[in-house]
């Protein structure tokens, strides 16, 4: 099962303040203990909204909006990601524990949310069948 630790904003990161360099070096040890256990799927920062875009939709079938950051609320927002794949619920807890303060000074904050799987979304054995075959085709293409 596929969880994601998302790690949510401070205002130093969205003012684009970067990691301390030992922070850095911590997050790069994490991020090889979760290769070396065959659980990372992908870990990355993310800028600050003040470059992000979104998108609204204001009603069912209207025309979407388009709005420039930045976005008001840092703590509704999210710095980074990690993506892992383990066994259970309590596994990914046991990852996310070991994970350093992501912004350093006591202002960390992950949110631990597990990712749905075609399964759980549908329970129709085609839908499934394809969700599965565009995932392998996605996997394919990264080679």
């Amino acid at each position: 099962m596929r969880f994601m630790m998302i790690v949510k904003a401070t205002t130093d990161s969205e003012a684009g303040k970067m990691p301390s360099p030992e922070l850095v070096e911590a997050m790069q040890k994490y991020n090889e203990e979760l290769v070396r256990a065959g659980v990372l799927l992908a870990a990355d920062g993310l800028h600050p909204s003040s470059s992000g875009i979104r998108i609204s939709y204001p009603e069912a079938g209207g025309k979407p909006k388009v709005f420039d950051g930045p976005f008001t609320e840092a703590k509704e927002m999210i710095a980074g990601y990690t993506l892992i794949d383990v066994k259970s619920r309590e596994e990914a807890i046991e990852w996310a524990l070991r994970m350093p303060d992501p912004h350093g000074f006591g202002q960390g904050e992950i949110e631990l949310r597990r990712v749905y799987e075609a399964e759980d979304i549908s329970e129709d054995p085609e839908s499934i069948a394809k969700e599965i075959a565009l995932r392998k085709q996605v996997e394919e293409l990264k080679k």
